[in-house]
């Protein structure tokens, strides 16, 4: 075989294990009805992040807006976990994505109408909150019905390729949305996008699911799910990890408002630029995860020092060009984080767990941000926007260095030679 065969060969099998999920139906479905929900999501969260920024002009308010939508993860997460192992996840999502599009509705009225006032924002984005707190945990679990437990890590890679993809056209088709119509459209506009997934959801071959079997109702299911995490380091180190990187790094709808309109002196379009960065490097970073992804505490810890080198990179950067260029490499280790995370936990834990482990995922992740978006807030109002990404830099060394011992003791297990059983 010719050296140009053997690459083009090495090419095919390299994307075929990229996208290797996508052979599925149920799973291609799916995917589609997410793609244009999400980049709808993604649309009303710079929509909200601007809002509430001309209504307000403070980034402590913002960040407040951002704790109160998050903060039902926080109170709610374990005990939504223990629901998500207990009911059909694929019916449990159809009625919590019709409820999250009738809130979308309710802001694009109230702003379209021109009443909205910040009550309503606070009102809305607890609502969100609470139907985000049951659906997180059950969109999670129910990847590994999807495609099964060989396809898995790369499902969970794509659906990070996909949220970041989402996040690289959402933010710019939001910050042209914004300048020609106002916020109130993209919140329509969004509404209608959870259009596209219910109907996957009900498209799906049901008979071709591999779910879990329904833990029944038993006192003490949220304590046994705490104990089984605290009991296995596999689950309990990258649980902390996220805990303290989602605390305080991944908070970049609070901070990126300040770091367009302080730092560069820019507007709605300069905000979705440095959003839309960071999405296409996730893209990318996404699809190399996917071919190639790793899990296991040695390579979040790796990740993690990666994540905050340049969070830090960005937060020095003297130019909006250099600001891109360098967003678009902390959405390239932020997605690298997220899918090795999550996919260690999804691997790691039993099928009966699942949903309540991915319930104490999203709290990690979503669940830290209404003690972390009023201090990036702050942080980010006393001291400006690059002080807001030095904090999450910050954040990042030290989620690596609570990893690093579980890594280097996983590292002596695997390379350790089997102990020699004794002659009986």
């Amino acid at each position: 075989m010719s050296v140009a065969a053997r690459s083009r060969e090495s090419l095919r099998a390299l994307g075929g294990r990229t996208f290797a999920a996508l052979s599925g139906r149920n799973y291609r479905l799916w995917f589609g009805g997410q793609s244009i929900s999400l980049i709808g999501t993604w649309m009303q969260s710079i929509a909200q992040s601007w809002l509430v920024y001309e209504l307000t002009g403070s980034a402590a308010v913002l960040g407040t807006v951002v704790a109160i939508q998050t903060l039902p993860t926080l109170l709610l997460g374990p005990y939504a976990g223990v629901w998500v192992d207990r009911l059909d996840r694929r019916r449990l999502m159809i009625g919590l994505q019709t409820m999250m599009g009738l809130q979308a509705l309710a802001l694009a009225v109230l702003t379209l109408t021109g009443t909205v006032a910040l009550w309503h924002v606070y009102l809305l984005a607890a609502v969100l909150g609470l139907n985000k707190a049951f659906e997180n945990p059950a969109r999670q679990a129910f990847v590994q019905e999807l495609v099964g437990r060989d396809d898995l890590r790369n499902a969970v890679t794509l659906n990070s390729v996909l949220v970041n993809a989402a996040r690289a056209i959402g933010p710019a088709i939001a910050g042209l949305v914004i300048v020609a119509g106002g916020t109130g459209v993209c919140f329509a506009l969004n509404a209608v996008s959870f259009v596209a997934v219910v109907w996957s959801l009900w498209r799906l071959d049901v008979a071709a699911l591999t779910p879990a079997e329904p833990a029944p109702r038993a006192a003490g299911q949220l304590r046994e799910g705490l104990a089984y995490v605290r009991g296995n380091p596999e689950l309990r180190v990258p649980l902390l990890m996220m805990a303290l990187i989602g605390c305080l790094a991944y908070e970049f709808p609070v901070v990126l408002p300040v770091v367009a309109s302080q730092t560069f002196g820019g507007n709605a379009s300069t905000y979705g630029y440095l959003t839309g960065a960071m999405g296409v490097g996730a893209v990318v970073g996404g699809l190399a995860v996917a071919a190639r992804g790793r899990t296991g505490p040695a390579s979040l810890v790796h990740t993690a020092l990666a994540f905050g080198a340049v969070l830090a990179l960005a937060a020095v950067a003297p130019a909006l060009w250099v600001a891109l260029v360098a967003m678009a490499l902390v959405g390239m280790a932020s997605v690298a984080f997220m899918a090795g995370g999550n996919s260690t936990l999804q691997l790691a834990s039993a099928s009966h767990m699942r949903g309540r482990v991915m319930a104490l995922w999203s709290v990690a992740f979503l669940g830290s941000t209404p003690i972390g978006g009023p201090i990036a807030g702050w942080v980010s109002e006393q001291y400006g926007g690059r002080a807001g990404l030095v904090l999450g830099a910050l954040a990042c060394l030290l989620a690596a260095a609570i990893g690093w011992p579980t890594a280097r003791r996983a590292a002596r297990a695997a390379t350790s030679p089997p102990v020699a059983r004794a002659a009986g």
